[in-house]
């Protein structure tokens, strides 16, 4: 039978997951070791897992696949590592350096530390050249182009090597024809050098996020493409039937074709499914405020969605490069469970942001790591099985754990295993709780009217400490949390994001021609791109954001708006959000103030179809026949081992009550009940966990 799967792939640090959906709703977990010097490596070992399971060759598996979705970390891991193309830039004359001045910028933390270094430059002073030509802000044109200028930076590209180059003239979004010319005389004299212009990639107002943007695009993009050419033809050679879609930062999906030119669209490509994910979780239980948490192997990613809406992110600085582009709200830590615990120079133990990744791993994967980790201090703590097999290659070694603990932590400080070992779970849980604090409390939501999604194969042990920290009185493990983010991606839309400066002020006698022409100028061209994609205008979907301020601010307050032409009635309306919104953020509103708005966004979506996620049978057995044995474990800073009943999640059924002290091992995550809380397994495949 033709289309009878949906596969999804996500490249973790650590682990590939997998994650394939049949046309009756059934869902199969698969894991594999990732292979960061070529994916199509560890999508070969996953699949021939999926193919020993079915008894049936990866080509008749990926042939009968309606979607093959990939989420990728290559872009991140490009910028995280430097390890982008050489680029060069061209900037209107006098600008080539506001890259580097960075608005007089410093992080958070560092604004008055002169001996913090200055961020890197993806283009170095030798490869960023001024051009003469001006336009202005209506569009004019002040000073003609000097092409000389280009053709002069053209030869130090040729000799130098670059292999991408950026473009970013100002007032571009305005007038675009000096960028579309110099982009021209490149293509002409640099034949296999990639191009991009910021009135493409960033068509908004503010001309250092333009060109930052557009240079993190240039430098990405190669990587990128390399990577997904691979990828696609890998899908094509097996008989794929439609093309490869790749999983966006914006929260919707794109052809290969999309993210070969616009790689700063994938650099949260993994985790940016997340909350599409823990939405599609909470539903039966009625709940649209989630707070969903994915600790991997190497990371700890949290995301937020408010009333079903996502959390997106604008002009902000990622890995000290500024980009504009809208993309999920993620914060990312290094708290994974391969996180490295050490002690610092004075004295006092840290957890991480390095990690033992896929190699050689913690000290209990038994792969040449010694170094402790937080998995080995799962271990230590009982939380995880002795011998125990992880993706089908590693055998966990609690003798290797407790050695790596007890030489770099428990003896230099002179304490005892056990105090070592918690006080390396308590540190991880302080700074992912820290991280939570910044997605929520930061940005003017509470936390405690959210409901807590545990993610990744490591949260399920941390994830009732996280709640009690936060406040949080309910959490939600669906059985496959250690593939939430694949699981995301197959559940998720077609989605395109349009960019548009519109300044004016938001006012009763404003002339809304310009905002509504604009409006509908970017609604059409995404709606044509959908029906291009093969989606019919049913199932197109068109949302619309603006960002406004009070006159006379520096920033804006990001505020969704509803569809139709912008008339008096609808601008009070918008009006009202923005106010609300603003006070959320900062404490107060000013109405009576005049409120101008700057840009504005149209996000575009093509709906695809959802796997619907088959009932668990009710209970018609008692939950002990699930208990497989008992282990001693620590759950609190009293150090008092528990005897702790474990139970199988797989023989437990919809209706099960379990209170804790428990533990409940599924196939991929392992869910610690500490005592005072307990979960009941819904008929959704879904552990509710909340205190007795």
């Amino acid at each position: 039978m033709r289309n009878q799967f949906r596969l999804g792939v996500d490249a973790g640090g650590t682990f590939t997951d997998f994650v394939l959906a049949e046309q009756n709703g059934r869902i199969h977990l698969f894991k594999s070791p990732s292979t960061p010097h070529d994916g199509t490596v560890a999508i070969a070992h996953g699949l021939q897992q999926i193919s020993e399971k079915f008894q049936r060759s990866v080509a008749d598996i990926v042939q009968n696949c309606d979607l093959c979705i990939n989420g990728t970390t290559v872009a991140l891991n490009a910028l995280i590592e430097l390890k982008g193309v050489k680029v060069g830039l061209l900037a209107t004359a006098g600008h080539e350096d506001s890259i580097e001045i960075r608005l007089g910028h410093k992080e958070e933390g560092y604004r008055y530390d002169a001996s913090y270094p200055p961020a890197p430059q993806l283009a170095p002073r030798e490869l960023r050249f001024g051009v003469g030509g001006r336009m202005l802000a209506d569009g004019s044109e002040h000073t003609p182009l000097n092409e000389d200028d280009i053709l002069k930076a053209i030869e130090v590209f040729k000799r130098e090597g670059v292999k991408s180059v950026a473009i970013s003239f100002v007032w571009a979004i305005r007038n675009p024809a000096h960028e579309q010319r110099a982009r021209a005389l490149i293509q002409q004299h640099l034949p296999d050098v990639f191009v991009c212009c910021g009135h493409e990639v960033y068509p908004q107002i503010r001309e250092y996020t333009r060109t930052s943007t557009t240079l993190v695009n240039a430098y990405l993009s190669p990587v990128m493409a390399a990577y997904v050419r691979k990828i696609d033809q890998y899908f094509r050679d097996l008989g794929a039937v439609q093309p490869v879609r790749y999983f966006q930062s914006n929260g919707g999906l794109a052809v290969g074709e999309v993210m070969r030119e616009r790689a700063v669209n994938a650099i949260n490509s993994g985790p940016a499914s997340a909350p599409q994910a823990g939405l599609f979780i909470a539903a039966p239980f009625g709940i649209d405020n989630v707070i969903t948490v994915d600790m991997g192997g190497t990371s700890f990613d949290i995301t937020l969605a408010k009333g079903g809406q996502t959390s997106l992110n604008r002009d902000i600085d990622f890995l000290r490069n500024r980009i504009g582009v809208p993309m999920i709200h993620v914060e990312t830590l290094g708290a994974g469970g391969g996180s490295i615990a050490h002690i610092n120079t004075f004295g006092m133990l840290e957890v991480g942001p390095q990690s033992a990744g896929a190699n050689p791993g913690p000290a209990c994967y038994g792969k040449g790591g010694e170094l402790p980790t937080v998995t080995d201090a799962n271990m230590a703590l009982g939380y995880l099985k002795p011998n125990a097999v992880l993706g089908q290659s590693v055998t966990l070694d609690a003798a290797r754990a407790n050695t790596a603990i007890e030489t770099h932590i428990a003896a230099p400080l002179g304490i005892d295993l056990a105090h070592a070992a918690y006080g390396i779970s308590a540190i991880v849980n302080q700074n992912m709780a820290n991280g939570i604090r910044r997605i929520t409390i930061e940005q003017g939501y509470d936390p405690r009217d959210f409901a807590l999604i545990c993610a990744g194969g490591a949260a399920g042990m941390h994830i009732i400490a996280l709640a009690e920290e936060m406040g949080i009185a309910k959490i939600l493990v669906p059985k496959f949390a250690s593939c939430l983010c694949a699981f995301g991606q197959i559940i998720s839309d077609v989605k395109y994001t349009y960019l548009a400066t519109e300044t004016m002020l938001m006012q009763h006698d404003a002339d809304l021609s310009s905002l509504n022409a604009t409006l509908a100028r970017l609604e059409q061209e995404g709606r044509q791109r959908l029906l291009a994609d093969g989606f019919a205008d049913d199932d197109i979907v068109i949302e619309r954001s603006m960002e406004m301020r009070y006159l006379g601010q520096i920033h804006e307050c990001t505020v969704q708006v509803p569809g139709g032409t912008v008339d008096a009635a609808l601008l009070d309306d918008i009006l009202a959000a923005f106010h609300a919104r603003h006070e959320a953020l900062f404490t107060y509103a000013e109405p009576d103030n005049p409120v101008e708005l700057v840009n504005v966004e149209v996000a575009v979506s093509g709906k695809v179809s959802k796997p619907q996620i088959p009932q668990l049978p009710h209970a018609r057995s008692d939950v002990r026949e699930a208990k497989t044995g008992v282990r001693n474990m620590i759950f609190n800073a009293d150090y008092t081992w528990y005897s702790t009943p474990v139970y199988d999640g797989t023989r437990l059924a919809a209706g099960h009550h379990i209170h804790g002290p428990a533990l409940i091992e599924e196939p991929t995550t392992t869910i610690v009940i500490k005592p005072g809380w307990q979960a009941h397994l819904h008929q959704s495949g879904t552990y509710l966990l909340t205190k007795v």
